[in-house]
């Protein structure tokens, strides 16, 4: 029935204050009131409306992300939004477009590695939008390999401009967002080579195509690479290749903050050091793990909130049939995922704050937490994206065969989601870049040096290579010191049995190509550990009241013992907890499930999305499933006709047996 709220009973079980939660989960006052506010703005604006998507074909698709884009454009600025609420009102329009790279990657390259000149010409058209940018990296034949890349760009002094050439197919440009049909000019990463040497992989400001009348210019050849996984999804992005064919550029499209070469053609570093470049990683970094908490918190909304709807099974005498939701089973694949999305919410905000941190201290040369900060921003990107896209298609499974359809949200959003777990470093290659940092700094505790930031840890190594678990009952994991000093000595014991197995090795790197996996789990320990202490610091701060912090607590509480769980041959193994200690972690958190249960439906509450952000009929927030399936049914393009096309062609002559046989 319209109108009628099917979860009122739900909501009416919470013990806490869902508006106190909203605010804790946006991370301010003001930043929820932005949020709430952009987010309804983009709800009632007809022109973003998307529940066709998936009966649009790519074309369509397409033309109507462009106008989406321009309107939006447009709404920013007849309403004067700040740069902030420019960026939510994007992220709620929800679709997948060229602007996406254009703010993510282009602006911020040529903010981190452009001068204060370049800055000043190239920023001023990209932020009226009068160029439209994107970051041509990746190769066809290279990827996560920057180093590997093949396209060149040879400085002719004879006219002082470099020569951007694609020598090879595989060193075509593929991939890029927003290159295919509509940027302007792109970053182009190439192999800088002047006077005869190569000096590695620099980037270019290189324009595509005419502003008069959008062709590409002479000896560019770009176009997009095809449809891609999922109905709608990434279809509304116009991922392109690109190849140049001895194309010149001035050489001051250069970006030179870092390096520069002289009219002459010599090569020449700049004083600003060349580890500025990994403020712009870390930012975009920070950002993919914030998306990632987005991401899950919409699935586990849409799987918590029909979980609660839907019933099956548990009726005696013709009774009502018990709610999925109250199902341990249920229970036990759900709420680590909703444990999950606040716990990555959180260790996000803290990587803002890293951030800032870093950069402020690259601005007084102080490169001392860098790497640190480097691995921990792989390191978190790759854990977030891996447990979300797993996590996306889990919800799928927990909504029954309702959850393959289209209009549940849930297909579409594991389709856009999934491509994280590549994009901007492959999931595995970044733990290996973890493990090699946790190699170094293992091998360094002996020397003095003292270990900083998420590795801190280490600097107790004796005390955690000793240490046994005080656990003795279920109560105690709920002992921040007692989940924070187990997690810490798994990770340490990992670390350290990979790199006196490395040690066995003559040869260094033979040894790590031969103990990849084991490194890539001492990674995952590393990085795991470090999201339960960002959990339970969150804790110690003043946020919300009582009722809040209860639940987060119980929430912070199963992310930390459903990963001890998962993983525990791990902590069997090093030989951190008992099977004893295992058994009261999976007592307590049977209890906390538990108490989360009447709370469930309160805490997707809390994220605060729109019926029309969620564009899924099973996460209704009124619970008003069935009546709106059939609606979606009928709308179908299957259904404009009773009978389908085709019938008389094909149909007919089967049922009616005249099938003309071909002789021999």
């Amino acid at each position: 029935m319209e109108g009628v709220d099917h979860l009122a009973d739900e909501r009416n079980k919470a013990e806490f204050d869902v508006d106190e939660m909203k605010i804790v989960w946006a991370g301010s006052r003001h930043a929820f009131e932005v949020s709430d506010r952009i987010a309804r703005l983009v709800a009632s604006d007809p022109v973003f409306e998307k529940s066709n998507r998936a009966r649009l074909s790519r074309k369509e698709l397409f033309k109507s992300t462009l106008r989406k884009c321009a309107h939006a454009f447009k709404r920013i600025i007849e309403l004067r939004l700040t740069e902030e609420e420019a960026g939510r009102l994007r992220h709620f329009v929800d679709q997948p477009a060229y602007v996406d790279l254009h703010w993510g990657m282009f602006v911020p390259a040529i903010k981190g590695q452009g001068t204060e000149e370049q800055q000043r010409k190239w920023l001023s058209l990209a932020n009226k939008m009068q160029i439209i940018g994107c970051y041509a990296q990746t190769e066809l034949g290279h990827g996560s390999n920057v180093q590997g890349l093949e396209t060149t760009a040879t400085f002719d002094p004879k006219t002082d401009e470099f020569v951007i050439h694609t020598p090879t197919q595989t060193a075509s440009k593929w991939w890029p967002g927003g290159l295919g049909k509509v940027s302007t000019h792109a970053v182009v990463y190439a192999r800088l080579i002047t006077d005869g040497k190569d000096y590695g992989v620099h980037g270019f400001i290189v324009q595509l195509r005419s502003l008069e009348d959008h062709s590409p210019l002479p000896n560019i050849t770009v176009g997009d690479i095809g449809t891609k996984m999922g109905n709608g999804a990434y279809n509304s992005m116009d991922n392109g290749f690109l190849m140049f064919d001895h194309v010149r550029i001035p050489r001051d499209q250069m970006l030179m903050r870092l390096s520069k070469v002289t009219r002459e053609g010599k090569y020449v570093p700049s004083d600003v050091p060349k580890q500025l470049v990994y403020g712009t990683m870390v930012y975009v970094r920070q950002t993919i793990v914030a998306d990632a908490s987005n991401a899950l918190s919409r699935a586990v909304c849409i799987a918590t909130r029909y979980s609660a709807v839907r019933r099956q099974f548990g009726a005696h005498n013709g009774g009502i049939e018990t709610q999925v939701i109250d199902y341990k089973t249920q229970q036990n694949r759900l709420f680590p995922l909703l444990a999950s999305a606040y716990a990555f919410r959180f260790v996000g905000e803290w990587l803002k704050w890293l951030y800032t941190d870093v950069t402020e201290r690259l601005a007084a040369s102080d490169f001392a937490t860098l790497p640190e900060a480097h691995a921990c921003t792989a390191g978190l990107k790759s854990l977030t994206t891996t447990a979300t896209a797993d996590g996306i298609e889990e919800c799928r499974k927990l909504c029954g065969g309702h959850g393959y359809l289209w209009c549940s949200g849930l297909p579409e959003l594991f389709a856009v989601y999934v491509p994280a777990c590549t994009y901007e470093g492959d999931n595995v290659v970044l733990q290996l870049q973890v493990a090699r940092f946790l190699m170094k700094t293992v091998s360094q505790l002996g020397s003095g040096k003292v270990p900083v930031g998420t590795t801190a840890y280490m600097g107790r190594a004796v005390h955690l290579l000793q240490c046994r678990s005080g656990v003795q009952k279920a109560e105690d994991w709920l002992n921040p010191d007692a989940v924070l000093e187990a997690f810490e000595a798994r990770a340490l014991r990992m670390a350290v049995t990979c790199a006196k197995n490395l040690s066995k090795f003559e040869n260094q790197e033979q040894g790590f190509q031969e103990l990849l996996a084991d490194l890539v789990e001492a990674a995952i320990a590393h990085c795991q550990l470090i999201v339960v202490s960002k959990f339970i610091a969150k804790l110690e701060q003043d946020i919300g009241g009582k009722g809040v912090k209860k639940q987060l607590n119980n929430l912070c509480y199963i992310y930390a013992l459903y990963l001890l769980h998962k993983h525990l041959g791990d902590f069997l193994s090093t030989n951190t907890i008992t099977p004893k200690q295992a058994s009261l972690a999976n007592d307590k958190l049977r209890s906390l499930y538990t108490q989360v249960r009447p709370n469930a439906v309160a805490l997707v509450d809390a994220f605060n999305y729109t019926d029309h952000y969620l564009n899924s009929v099973l996460g209704r927030y009124d619970g008003n499933v069935y009546p709106k399936l059939f609606e979606e049914a009928w709308k179908d393009p299957l259904n404009d006709s009773v009978v389908p096309d085709g019938y008389h062609e094909y149909l007919r002559p089967v049922l009616k047996q005249q099938l003309r046989t071909a002789r021999l």
